[in-house]
């Protein structure tokens, strides 16, 4: 019996509950990948692999409209001015991947303001890593940047936090634990 299979019996004894007149499941959800956009895949690729330690599971050279994902509907999906773009699947320690999106036309582009928090959509993602400092380190002499200061969460206690970017402008936020061990220990 696989991992996700295992996971999957122990959450099926989780209850139900009535939601608008229907049944639904109350489990946690896999969140098998999230999809960035950047300006270069091959510098990406490296960024991701050598500082971040995500490896490649499945890559596209080049692809069109017609090739650019399994399903045809990719100009519905991203507009109509969307004409091809290259993209990269790469795997992290927890089983979520990341999915690198280099847009050929219209080509990729720098977000001038990175972080609109007021915004609605992803605003960040979180790697948790126990050399935090370190990270933030090598994620800054690899062209990205530290977003301010590395700090403790709560006096006394081990868990540390750090917003970072990495070169093509995505936020990162580092985590020295897990989110649930942090979370839960606050």
């Amino acid at each position: 019996m696989g991992k996700w299979s295992k996971v999957s019996k122990a959450v099926s004894v989780v209850s139900s509950d009535r939601i608008g007149g229907s049944v639904a499941s109350l489990y946690p959800r896999m969140l098998p990948h999230i999809g960035i956009t950047v300006t270069s895949i091959e510098k990406a690729i490296q960024s991701y692999h050598d500082i971040l330690g995500f490896h490649v599971v499945g890559r596209s050279l080049e692809s069109s409209r017609r090739r650019f994902s399994l399903r045809p509907d990719s100009q519905r999906r991203l507009g109509r001015r969307f004409r091809g773009g290259r993209l990269a699947q790469l795997a992290g320690g927890s089983g979520v991947c990341i999915e690198l999106f280099d847009f050929s036309e219209p080509a990729s582009d720098r977000r001038e303001n990175n972080l609109e928090y007021s915004k609605t959509g992803i605003n960040h993602f979180t790697i948790a890593d126990a050399a935090l400092e370190d990270l933030a380190r090598r994620i800054a002499e690899s062209g990205g940047k530290l977003r301010g200061q590395i700090r403790t969460l709560i006096l006394g206690k081990p868990y540390k936090l750090a917003y970072c970017e990495d070169p093509f402008g995505n936020i990162i936020e580092l985590y020295s634990h897990g989110t649930e061990p942090t979370w839960t220990n606050l």
